[in-house]
């Protein structure tokens, strides 16, 4: 337990982790009331509306991902995530007022979605590159695993806080919350002793996105591990779209049975972050997995008899999705080198978050033709076409097989191989 907790020995990572876990429940309560005013308020459960808010919002990722990230390698993280985290709250505070006195239309959550996609495109690389600064080399797997448990704990709280604010004083106080939690945020990052940072160099001159991408492609561990990512984050995280709509199309429930079904998902997912910020190897067998689970759970879910089996499968379909998410961004971050860190961790915002606009759309449109349920199965689907895929590709390329030893911590292991012993350690460099 100790071990698990260990990066919160330091003041500047408490800080940064008080702030984060902050306006990390703003966020997701922010989420949840901007789901239910897109379904509930401004359209008559229009799933396809849904899809569009999220298409538009990350739209910058998949036009300017490369970009961010060669920003956030030549400018000071820090700097870079005081500004974004500034327009942001200023999204929020806007559209907070908009649905409180009432003048709140489709077209301005759809243009402050797309403003927020803008500043959030240039905040990721940063932010997620920014942990290594604040811990020292040794404590980075252990930090990162707490910034996603921060992430999940709050994904846990989020929307059940939302639920709860929209039934009692409405949706334009739930999204104000979301705008308070982003003034604690940069508090807190301009609370850190900048003395005790450990700042990467930074990159001069141009032509450094170019560099990134070749850097990439040249290491096949960073690869595998980035389509791991693209398949479950890019094509497989669509739960903003398929939660509401399951809750509110299929089992017809209202806003806090909703926010319970995130909150359930959180706390898998919670159990996950925790679990992998205790373990002292991140390996891919564990990301392999987690991507069978994610596919079983799910497909269990969409068949789910009545809305309680269906809350119920969302504790270990959070498990297993941030399993996999959590275990290949640590294995990612560890392998990179500190001058290449921005622009790797954009590539990963781009797999994970690239496709959105054009899988969301896709996914509101099948939830409204063909039913709620084919919202889930949509990623079922294409998880499994790509753990089969990748699987295949790590068995060709080193001759590897899986198999069962009952003497090591972990059911399951990969026959050693060269790329093998790249990713399972997550050590290459």
């Amino acid at each position: 337990m100790i071990a698990t907790f260990s990066s919160l020995a330091i003041p500047n990572y408490r800080r940064y982790f008080a702030g984060a876990l902050t306006s990390n429940i703003g966020t997701w309560v922010g989420r949840t009331a901007i789901s239910w005013l897109v379904l509930m308020e401004l359209t008559d459960g229009s799933a396809s509306a849904l899809g569009f808010v999220t298409a538009i919002m990350f739209t910058p990722q998949l036009l300017l991902a490369a970009y961010a990230g060669s920003i956030a390698d030549r400018f000071p993280k820090r700097r870079i995530l005081l500004v974004t985290q500034s327009v942001m709250a200023l999204d929020s505070v806007i559209l907070a007022i908009l649905v409180l006195t009432g003048h709140a239309e489709l077209w301005m959550v759809y243009l402050l979605a797309l403003n927020d996609g803008l500043a959030s495109t240039f905040d990721n690389p940063a932010r997620q590159s920014f942990v290594s600064e604040v811990v020292p080399p040794g404590n980075l797997p252990n930090a990162i695993g707490l910034n996603s448990a921060s992430f999940n704990a709050a994904r846990l709280l989020g929307p059940g806080i939302a639920g709860l604010l929209i039934e009692l004083v409405g949706t334009g106080i739930a999204i104000a919350v979301d705008s308070l939690s982003y003034l604690v945020m940069l508090g807190c990052l301009a609370l850190l002793n900048r003395q005790e940072l450990h700042p990467a160099a930074v990159v001069k001159g141009r032509g450094r996105t170019r560099e990134g991408l070749r850097y990439a492609w040249h290491r096949p561990d960073l690869m595998i591990l980035l389509a791991c990512g693209f398949a479950v984050g890019g094509l497989g995280f669509n739960y903003q779209i398929s939660n509401a709509v399951m809750s509110t199309q299929f089992f017809d429930r209202g806003a806090g049975e909703y926010g319970i079904v995130g909150s359930a998902m959180g706390l898998g997912a919670l159990a996950a972050a925790l679990w992998a910020a205790g373990r002292e190897r991140p390996r891919l067998r564990f990301v392999l997995v987690g991507m069978a689970g994610y596919v079983v759970f799910n497909l269990l879910s969409a068949f789910a008899p009545g809305f309680g089996w269906f809350v119920g499968w969302q504790i270990p379909v959070g498990f297993a999705t941030i399993t996999v998410l959590v275990t290949a961004n640590t294995m990612l971050q560890s392998a990179t080198s500190p001058q290449m860190r921005g622009r790797v961790m954009a590539l990963w915002g781009l797999m994970i978050f690239g496709i959105t606009p054009l899988i969301s759309p896709l996914v509101g449109w099948l939830g409204d033709q063909v039913g709620p349920q084919a919202t889930v199965l949509f990623g079922v689907f294409f998880v499994t076409l790509g753990l089969l895929i990748i699987t295949w590709v790590i068995m060709r390329a080193d001759r590897l097989r899986f198999s069962f030893d009952p003497h090591r911590t972990g059911w399951l292991r990969l026959e050693r191989g060269s790329l093998s012993e790249e990713v399972d350690g997550g050590t290459a460099r």
